[in-house]
């Protein structure tokens, strides 16, 4: 092993763990150079004067200070992730996620590495404990930077801002909200008939034709609660084209979701608003059945032509009457290539019952759902499968499918299925 040291340093290395002689100059920097391997450690470093070095031999032998800042390296153990050297007899190592308690077995289990004062563990890591979050006091608990907290009561909210929670003036619950602990954050929740942050809370839309009268001209996600609906506000995907207020209760675009599914789930709904989904039967029930609602179609076949029909009437009976389609105005669009087009692609379902693979309440002799791989108002069977399988192979009667469409009408590529009060 071979010694190198920087220019304005002399170092004494005497045999024997008995003695150690070192005289010190600023920067000094020991490299040692090994047979088949380069490597620096640096045992000692000075620049901003935060840390005392008029210390005792104990204090040299054990090292001390902080790696990423002015440290002196101990003679027994190198400490890793910026700790350094304490006393396990009485060292509280405390961690981000618990800032108020000792991690007890934590010193001994780091060879007696650890944070200094004004640090917590992060992972395997020391940080400033300002980069922790915001510690509070009440409940022992961190609140996360960006994070809010509400005192016991709502009586107060902070923000945890650069290590200190920054407090609101006024926090008030609104006269239909509560205060209360969900999924472990405790404020103002709005009642379930009440839409808001729980300071303001509203009478939710009924579908999203209020949301646009409302001012909103955004197409998105928006929650609305329609008549007669009585569980929380629900989530609907709002169209705002075509003079905007469409409650859209299916969309197909990429085949990320299956529609070949059960019962339970069109009743339910499922599915993603922002991509692929089908809203719930239930749901679609008291949508129409609030209002008079038109129905609007859009369609893009697989050689990305895009066609619509709408419509100026649209209704399903209740689950009692297996979601019938009870209800199905004029026609008019681009769907229907023939010469004198009625939207026979979905008249053909009109007063049918909604079928899936395990309800079979479709007028043929087998189950059309199960064999065409969808939830839909069968007949014997269909004239549009818009729910079928997503890129079946070519012109498969189970993809997604649609009578009288100019051009190729199996596997198409995009169907949205919206309604809005007339």
């Amino acid at each position: 092993m071979n010694f190198r040291v920087e220019e304005k340093a002399v170092v004494t290395l005497i045999d024997g763990a008995s003695e150690h002689k070192l005289r010190q100059y600023v920067y000094l920097e020991l490299e040692i150079l090994l047979t088949a391997v380069t490597f620096i450690v640096i045992i000692q470093r000075r620049f901003d004067g935060a840390i005392d070095f008029n210390r005792d031999w104990d204090s040299y032998k054990s090292g001390f200070g902080f790696l990423n800042q002015e440290f002196w390296l101990d003679v027994i153990t190198w400490c890793q992730h910026n700790m350094i050297i304490g006393n396990c007899e009485n060292a509280c190592q405390r961690t981000c996620e618990t800032p108020g308690d000792c991690q007890e077995d934590s010193c001994v289990r780091s060879n007696g590495c650890v944070c200094p004062h004004g640090f917590l563990m992060k992972g395997s890591d020391c940080v400033p404990q300002e980069q922790c979050g915001c510690y509070v006091s009440e409940n022992r608990t961190v609140i996360p930077e960006g994070a809010f907290y509400v005192t016991s009561g709502c009586g107060s909210k902070g923000v945890c801002t650069n290590g200190q929670i920054d407090w609101e003036e006024d926090y008030t619950c609104s006269h239909n909200a509560v205060c209360d602990i969900r999924n472990d954050i405790r404020q103002c929740f709005c009642d379930e008939s009440y839409i808001g942050d729980g300071q303001i809370c509203n009478v939710p839309p009924k579908d999203c034709a209020e949301v646009y009268d409302g001012g909103s001209r955004t197409s998105g996600i928006y929650k609305i609660r329609p008549t007669g609906w009585t569980g929380s506000a629900f989530e609907v995907f709002c169209n705002m084209t075509d003079g905007g207020g469409w409650t859209v209760f299916q969309r197909r675009q990429d085949g990320s979701v299956d529609f070949y599914l059960l019962w339970a789930s069109y009743k339910e709904g499922f599915g993603n608003l922002s991509t692929e989904f089908w809203i719930g039967n239930d749901k679609l029930y008291y949508l129409t059945n609030q209002k008079r609602y038109e129905i609007r179609i859009d369609l893009v076949n697989r050689e990305y032509n895009s066609y619509y029909g709408k419509f100026d009437f649209f209704r399903i009976n209740d689950e009692s009457d297996n979601y019938r389609l009870s209800g199905l105005g004029n026609y008019s669009g681009t769907v229907d290539k023939r010469s004198n087009p009625d939207g026979t692609f979905l008249r053909y379902h009109l007063n049918h019952e909604f079928s899936t693979q395990d309800r079979d309440n479709d007028a043929y002799s087998y189950n059309c759902a199960d064999y065409y791989r969808a939830g839909w108002w069968y007949n014997k069977c269909y004239y549009s499968n818009l729910n079928g399988d997503y890129n079946a192979y070519l012109d498969s009667y189970s993809s997604i499918a649609c009578y009288y469409i100019p051009g190729p009408n199996y596997n198409i590529k995009y169907s949205e299925m919206k309604i809005r009060p007339v």
